[in-house]
């Protein structure tokens, strides 16, 4: 297959951690290229197929080595293409191409929404891409939690700053986060005395100007939050569970939450068998299911994470998984 991932720049992945990276790495082991570009790099032109500029890669050491460190520049070369060809102007149409992998890091603001309508329409032209720009779309991943309630802990999605006293007067010891953040930005805790919740809200509201969401506290995050990942409508057996360190709320890893490979429990099973499926017939070949306590906190589809972790600390292949399950879906569209 030849295959273009839409990403962040290469030049920047973090090559001892970054699960775009290993996905590549596993497609290049089984033979098929690999082309990239950034969403900026995407275009169309009236009456012409949604094209982009393209650089071809191969990379220079494909033998895994999870839980190396970061891997010494350059780790790929630019390489002539073989197929597909650019046309005369530099550029390649993208349903030339048999797959295209969106991989695009949040934040999911309007360029990311207008990169999603310029792969639907390449979509209309023939591409497969995965996941689906539709789907994307609509899975905004703080706001996609709300259609899977009952897995979910009790959640508000609203501007007023009197909504969120209620909530909080109703629960006590209340989560803050924007509906737009990743990596655990902009997250708060407010317990019971409601020590700061104005201001909080009022930062993450801009005064009633943007939307915020509120969840209840789960107590369980000190055991960690667990990413479950679900390839293809089917669950990876292992989770990641990123557990907050010192006196930090958040388990995110790029908050300084460690990071430790276990077994699904019989929940989190339960959670990704039932919304798995559904998920794949709308189009989402990978998500990452975000669980804390047995409850279902987040649904992330942009650039779900934590494969290297995973292969590293329990010796199953995310990647090879994944990779199957990107040629099978290729096969069926075909």
């Amino acid at each position: 297959m030849h295959i273009l991932v839409v990403a962040d720049p290469v030049e920047s992945f973090k090559t001892h951690k970054d699960t775009t990276y290993v996905m590549v790495r596993e497609a290049q082991r089984r033979g098929h290229t690999i082309a990239v570009c950034e969403p900026r790099h995407l275009a169309w032109q009236s009456g012409q197929p949604v094209t982009a500029r393209v650089r071809h890669l191969r990379l220079l050491d494909i033998t895994p080595a999870y839980g190396a460190t970061q891997a010494t520049q350059p780790w790929f070369e630019v390489v002539p293409a073989t197929e597909p060809v650019p046309q005369a102007t530099g550029r390649t149409a993208l349903k030339d191409f048999d797959a295209v992998l969106m991989r695009k890091d949040p934040p999911f603001d309007a360029e990311f929404i207008y990169a999603t309508h310029l792969l639907e329409q390449a979509e209309r032209e023939g591409a497969r891409v995965f996941n689906r720009p539709a789907a994307l779309r609509d899975h905004p991943e703080k706001l996609a939690l709300m259609q899977f309630a009952p897995y979910a802990p009790p959640t508000l999605v609203t501007r007023s700053a009197d909504d969120v006293r209620a909530f909080h007067a109703e629960h006590g010891d209340i989560i803050l986060k924007p509906l737009d953040g990743m990596g655990g930005m902009g997250i708060f805790r407010v317990k019971s005395d409601g020590l700061n919740l104005g201001s909080i809200t009022e930062t993450l509201n801009a005064d009633g100007a943007q939307t915020l969401m509120v969840q209840r506290y789960l107590p369980e995050i000190a055991q960690g939050d667990k990413r479950v990942l679900v390839i293809g409508g089917q669950p990876v057996p292992f989770s990641l569970a990123r557990i907050p360190q010192g006196t930090e709320v958040r388990g995110n890893l790029a908050a300084g939450g460690k990071g430790v490979a276990m077994p699904l429990t019989e929940r989190e099973r339960e959670i990704a068998e039932a919304l798995g499926p559904m998920l794949a017939a709308r189009g989402l070949l990978l998500v990452g299911l975000d669980v804390i306590g047995g409850c279902l906190t987040e649904v992330n589809v942009t650039s779900p994470t934590c494969f290297q972790e995973i292969t590293q600390q329990m010796g199953f292949d995310v990647a090879a998984m994944f990779v199957d399950a990107l040629e099978a879906a290729v096969i069926r569209h075909s």
